[in-house]
């Protein structure tokens, strides 16, 4: 990019911007597939002849974006494993989905304390023009360590609001495909979602974004592959990137 950066022409008629974190501000994606994956491996392994969680494919499918509970369940699911929910209190294990969501947690926490998440250098760039051009931004996540994680990278004040799992919780709002997380972050920026972007990397916060009548939804697919790019179109997106950097540069589209 050369010369003074400016926001791509779809992002222009619009008023507000919300990012999904997991992926799309962080680079943190990766670290919850990883953890999945040891979690999941122990519980198919405990009933036998299963192949193993794929940490692109399955992650893609079933978990990205969602609670953890829900995440669990939906790939469980999947495999034709019907396990009793349990509760979020469950202590770590394979017997209950609320045990196999717990031993995530405890997976995802130790690899957080191990090696910090750093944020993406492009999304970085387009929150700073935002910023610079007055567009007030919100960040949400199914994720109750996104605000943890967004103050550890260094980029927690470039929001002006900030729905994680924490306070998904503390509202009872449902989990994506519902659009209630970006719904409410709209409202906190005072913002109508018609005149809002949703920027997100998980088919189900795209079809959240879509579901909630938000004025553009944005689909990152970090992947390059055609098979994510395809399934964010098909469940929403109207505008697909590699990284959201590229809404920095005119003619950015899917």
């Amino acid at each position: 990019m050369t010369g003074a950066p400016s926001l791509a022409a779809c992002l222009h008629s619009l008023r507000a911007v919300i990012f999904d974190t997991d992926g799309v501000i962080t680079d943190s994606a990766a670290v919850h597939a990883a953890a999945w994956k040891d979690a999941f491996d122990a519980c198919l392994a405990a009933v036998g002849g299963q192949r193993p969680f794929d940490p692109v494919d399955d992650y893609l499918r079933h978990v990205d974006g969602r609670s953890r509970q829900d995440g669990a369940a939906a790939f469980l699911r999947s495999r034709g494993l019907d396990l009793p929910p349990g509760a979020p209190d469950d202590a770590p294990g394979t017997d209950t989905v609320g045990a196999v969501a717990a031993r995530k947690e405890e997976l995802f926490s130790a690899r957080l304390r191990n090696a910090p998440v750093a944020p993406f250098p492009g999304t970085v760039r387009l929150l700073e023009e935002l910023r610079r051009q007055g567009v007030p931004c919100a960040a949400v996540s199914a994720s109750r360590h996104a605000t943890e994680l967004l103050s550890a990278a260094g980029v927690r004040p470039l929001f002006e609001a900030v729905v994680d799992g924490n306070e998904a919780n503390r509202l009872h709002l449902p989990g994506k495909p519902d659009p209630a997380l970006f719904v409410e972050a709209a409202r906190r920026l005072g913002i109508p979602p018609a005149d809002t972007a949703v920027v997100e990397d998980a088919l189900a916060g795209v079809e959240a974004g879509r579901r909630g009548g938000f004025g553009l939804v944005v689909g990152v697919d970090r992947t390059a592959g055609p098979y994510s790019a395809t399934a964010l179109r098909r469940r929403g997106a109207d505008v697909v990137v590699a990284d959201p950097g590229e809404l920095l540069t005119a003619g950015a589209g899917g």
